[in-house]
Formats: C-alpha cells, structure tokens, sequence
C-alpha cells in the first residue's frame, strides 16, 4: 500500500509499504482524510522531538525506530473488524484518537491517560498513521462518528483537544453557560476552542491580530465579539462587553508569553486562565498582582482524555460546524509543497486535509 514515511527533517517520502495485519481485538481502517497539524510542520520543518522516536533510539511502547508513517488527525470508513470487537463493524465511519499508552504508570491508573509517562502518537511515534491508504488500531481508540461527513471526520481529533481545554477549565457541559470567555489566537486550536465555549452557551470573545484569520472568525461565527488587539485595546473591549465585569474564563491559544499576560489582565476576580497552546519559552507571571490578590487561577491542559465521544456529539448535535474550518484538499504527492510549505505561509489556511487518492 501507499503511505507517507517520515524519516526526519524536512525528508518524507511517499512510498510502497505492506498493509497491516488485522489482530483481535483490532480494527482494520481504509483511510479517507489526514489533517496536517502544527506538530507535523514542527517535526518537518525543525527535525525530531519527542514523541517521535529517533532513527536510533526506539518509541518506549512502539518499539520503532524512523521511518514512521505520517498523520495522526484521520477519518476513515470500517474495513475489518479483529475478534472480540464489539464497538464498530465493517462500513461503520470512524475517527481514531491516536494514543499510546502503557496502562501502568501513575496518570494511566488515574484514568489521565494523556499524561502517560511514556506516551505516543499514532502517526508520530508508530503504529502506522493517517497518510497511508489503510491503518490497523485498537479497539479502544476507534470512535464511531455516523453520518459526519468523512473530511469533517478528519477534525474531531483537534476538536478534541478544545474541548478538554473547554472541559479542564470547568466550561463544559453548561457549566459556564452565560458567562464570559476571552480566547487569545485564531489558528485552528483557537477557532475550535471558541467552536466549543459557544457551543456550551459561552459568551465569547476572541483576540486576533491577523486581518486573515479575524475573517474566518466572522465566517465561522463563533465569536460574540471579535478584537484586533494590534489596534484596540483588548481590556477595554472586554469592560465594554461585560459592563465592568470582565471575563470569567480565558484561552491562551497562541502560545506567547505577552498574550498570556494580556489575557490574565482582563479575567474578573476570582477568574481563571487555561494555557492551551505550546510554550517554547518560559515567561515570568506577576504572581502577586495579577494572580493572588484577584484570586485568579491558572493551569495547562494536553492533548485530550475522554473528549472524542462528546466531540462528536457536538458535531452531530449541529451544536459545532467544522465545514468552514476545512479550506483546502491535497493528494499525498503534494504534500510539501501543497501542505507544509503551504500552511506555514499562509495564515489564510486553517485546515489542510491530505487524501491518498
């Protein structure tokens, strides 16, 4: 079969690989669409970083060196089901949460799967990936999504991850229903975040410089006000929006220090700020004047745990749009070019779906 192999930086090639084995307790997928994600263009562009094994050392739980096929954001359709499957059939559409997990350490046995001291990724640290025409997963990773078109499919795993942001900051499941949040960025992570906190009846507000990307938010529609903080002052957008009061909740979606400060300044007392983004710096906080004395809170969250079910419930519910959010289609051939190079330069693109047909 055919499947995008990474093999380091800057180097993936589209090659003849076998097809997987079916196994109990496994499921054989024909894959329709791959999303490329801000973490391939990293491995790609920078070289490996973990989860992704080295050419010399192996994945602690796949046991595999590079090469690895590519792609851990993927929809597919049910081709094979393995003994003991119960939770899908042959022709079922499905979406796979692309874990590794030892099921051992301390975070497993609490159930923080996430946080698995020797976590994986499907498509990053082996086990296959979403750029090849088949894959064969666990049982336990595949989700069923119905009649969601395949392509939208392809989203539910980085709508996930906004919704265990929504969920960890305790804005879920109505929770927050009425109140306030400040989403800072509107890169794919942001746009699907602010996607969720409206969908659990979140009043929202999203802060993004780009001219760009402040016109998908209005396409999408899910912001109840959108801010170019380049130009307007954030904070008394915020006053202005809640009378006074400021924000309950806020989203660091973007991953830089002056925006996480930013988004702290405009959280009521007694607020709370969820790092979502990926840090590559650390950065000072003024612990006693923006966080202990208006008693603000602050935590990070990854990746996903047990967010794919309700994820899609809120697709199919109609309480989510991923359409919009989907503003190209590629052939594996073109990857890099049409992909990579593509999605690095052009804040227009929010998400790339790569199809190996």
């Amino acid at each position: 079969m055919k499947a995008i192999r990474y093999y380091g930086k800057e180097d993936v090639r589209l090659e003849d690989i076998p097809e997987p084995e079916l196994q109990p307790g496994t499921v054989k997928i024909s894959l329709a669409y791959n999303g490329i994600c801000g973490s391939d263009l990293h491995l790609y562009f920078d070289g490996v970083m973990p989860p992704a094994p080295s050419a010399d050392e192996p994945h602690p739980i796949s046991g595999e060196t590079l090469p690895v096929v590519f792609g851990h954001e993927f929809s597919g359709v049910v081709d094979e089901v393995g003994e003991g499957v119960t939770k899908v059939k042959v022709g079922d559409r499905v979406a796979v949460e692309p874990f590794m997990v030892c099921g051992e350490c301390p975070a497993c046995k609490k159930g923080m799967y996430n946080l698995c001291e020797k976590m994986g990724f499907i498509g990053i640290s082996g086990r296959g990936g979403g750029l090849a025409e088949k894959i064969v997963v666990e049982e336990r990773w595949v989700h069923n999504v119905g009649d969601i078109p395949l392509d939208q499919a392809a989203l539910i795993e980085p709508l996930s991850v906004g919704h265990h942001a929504v969920v960890h900051a305790g804005a879920a499941f109505g929770k927050a229903e009425g109140k306030v949040a400040v989403v800072g960025g509107a890169g794919p992570i942001g746009l699907l975040t602010a996607s969720v906190l409206k969908a659990y009846g979140v009043k929202t507000i999203v802060s993004e410089p780009s001219e760009i990307r402040r016109a998908k938010l209005e396409e999408v529609g899910v912001a109840d006000l959108i801010v170019n903080p380049a130009e307007e002052d954030l904070l008394e957008k915020v006053k202005e929006f809640t009378d006074g009061v400021l924000a309950d909740f806020a989203f660091d979606c973007a991953g830089i220090a002056a925006v996480a400060d930013q988004l702290l300044s405009v959280l009521t007392t007694g607020g709370h700020l969820e790092v979502v983004a990926l840090h590559a710096h650390p950065f000072e906080l003024d612990l006693m004047g923006a966080i202990m004395m208006p008693e603000r809170s602050i935590s990070a969250c990854i990746g996903y745990c047990n967010d794919h079910e309700p994820a899609i419930k809120l697709v199919q519910e109609g309480k989510v749009n991923l359409e919009p959010l989907i503003t190209s289609k590629i052939t594996a051939d073109r990857i890099v070019e049409d992909g990579y190079k593509r999605l690095r330069g052009n804040p227009g693109e929010v998400k790339i779906l790569v199809s190996m047909k």
